[in-house]
């Protein structure tokens, strides 16, 4: 399904961090931040870009932590909250960096000041946040993936949404360069 976005249409971006770069990996690429952003400028009035990602506290060096950087000097506005780390009832460690209340309470504080959402998430969890602002008058853009396997988008989730956009799709506008050479070169959220 195309992208549906009207020039004077404000538009807010909720990118959660993990679920994004775990569907660009089951498609076979890495995301340009700076692209996405352009892309989704020239749609409408960009109002905001959020992204939502845990980072492990404690660790000399963090490989997001180039990422989180990276995204905040470059327009984007950061939520990122320490992982919790616990063992599980096999006793093996697990951790645990969940940001969806958080992603959901920005969307409804945001959602007066926005005419079109556009969650990049295929959380199923989400369906009803997404119901909860279209009833507010916002218009709702989900991107996920279902080409990969298994899908990594909702069901219910992807109905619930007034459009639905493949991230396959989105791949030659947002894609990084294979060999990408440039100073600008920015991290990938791969943690291992």
């Amino acid at each position: 399904m195309p992208m549906v976005f009207y020039s004077q249409e404000r538009i807010g971006l909720f990118i959660d961090g993990s679920n994004l770069y775990a569907a660009a990996r089951a498609l076979g690429f890495d995301i340009d931040y700076k692209r996405l952003l352009e892309l989704f400028a020239s749609k409408g009035r960009l109002i905001r870009a959020f992204y939502y990602t845990a980072l492990v506290e404690d660790q000399e060096y963090s490989p997001i932590r180039p990422l989180v950087d990276w995204l905040d000097y470059n327009g984007y506005t950061m939520v990122t909250k320490p992982t919790k780390e616990f063992t599980d009832a096999t006793g093996r460690r697990k951790i645990k960096g969940n940001m969806d209340i958080e992603l959901a309470i920005d969307v409804m504080e945001m959602a007066q000041y926005l005419d079109h959402v556009v969650l990049f998430s295929g959380d199923g969890d989400f369906r009803r946040l997404v119901e909860a602002v279209q009833r507010k008058g916002v218009r709702v853009t989900v991107v996920s993936t279902v080409r990969s396997q298994p899908p990594m988008v909702a069901d219910e989730l992807r109905r619930q949404a007034d459009t639905f956009v493949e991230l396959l799709e989105l791949e030659p506008a947002i894609a990084r360069a294979a060999a990408a050479h440039r100073d600008d070169r920015q991290p990938t959220e791969d943690l291992g």
